[in-house]
């Protein structure tokens, strides 16, 4: 593998992201490296896995790759999309993943490191879900993720804005379960995944399911469903959906017309 490097340190193993050059985006190329990644750690026998970027990085990942969006006219994050396949595939692991977090992690990243189990940040860690800023209507179950962690009105604040919210504000709303400082954070990740590892490998399996069974959202009604269907189709289809993915791909701020 190129995107992310493995490692395995006793039952513990680590997935390092390794696209500096593109920050680290999803794409799906390094989709694919990160479930073969998390895949090989469970065949392995790791009871809990920590997914990290490099060390001293200043961008743990910029989200998904804009330029594998699809054209307009079609919805950017169907089900079965690669970043949709990998959030599942992070929630229904069937053991803990910890994100140790340095750096920036913004868009689809943000849902990611959500995603996984435990985040554990440093000082320099910064976080912001960025769909408004480029047109981009999120999915439901997306949506529900944001709610079930951080509230209603919290989860609003950061979609309406897209403004990057600080470590020290994430570990206050509840995003980061721990803020430590940088040359203590591996660390402090190995000893808090140490306390994990000694603990009953198939009761943390079975809580960790049923955690993820028991926060899966209300069930919708049909009509529900079918109008939120439509009121997402009215962005992907719009002109200012184009707008954005242009403005996106020529580096400069989109000029939004509401329309």
């Amino acid at each position: 593998m190129i995107l992310v490097h493995t490692e395995l340190d006793g039952k513990l193993g680590f997935i390092t992201l390794n696209n500096a050059p593109k920050r680290n985006c999803l794409s799906k190329a390094l989709i694919d490296e990160l479930v073969e990644a998390l895949d090989q750690h469970q065949k392995s026998g790791a009871l809990a896995v920590v997914l990290r970027a490099p060390a001293n990085s200043t961008v743990w990942s910029a989200g998904h790759d804009i330029g594998e969006l699809p054209d307009p006219y079609r919805d950017p994050l169907p089900y079965e999309e690669p970043f949709e396949s990998l959030l599942r595939h992070v929630q229904d692991y069937p053991r803990p993943i910890i994100a140790m977090v340095e750096g920036g992690v913004w868009g689809g990243a943000l849902d990611l490191a959500l995603s996984c189990d435990i985040l554990i940040g440093c000082e320099n860690a910064t976080f912001a879900i960025t769909p408004a800023k480029i047109g981009v209507p999120y999915n439901p179950s997306g949506l529900i993720h944001f709610i079930n962690i951080l509230g209603l009105n919290k989860a609003k604040e950061l979609f309406f804005t897209a403004q990057p919210i600080s470590a020290q504000e994430a570990l206050r709303i509840g995003l980061l379960n721990h803020l430590v400082p940088a040359a203590e954070l591996e660390a402090f990740t190995k000893e808090l995944a140490a306390k994990i590892i000694n603990n009953a490998p198939l009761t943390v399996s079975v809580i960790k399911r049923q955690f993820r069974l028991l926060t899966r959202g209300a069930t919708l009604t049909a009509e529900t469903f079918e109008l939120i269907q439509s009121v997402r189709r009215n962005v992907y289809d719009s002109q200012d959906y184009q707008e954005g993915i242009r403005a996106f791909k020529e580096k400069r701020p989109p000029r939004f017309q509401g329309k």
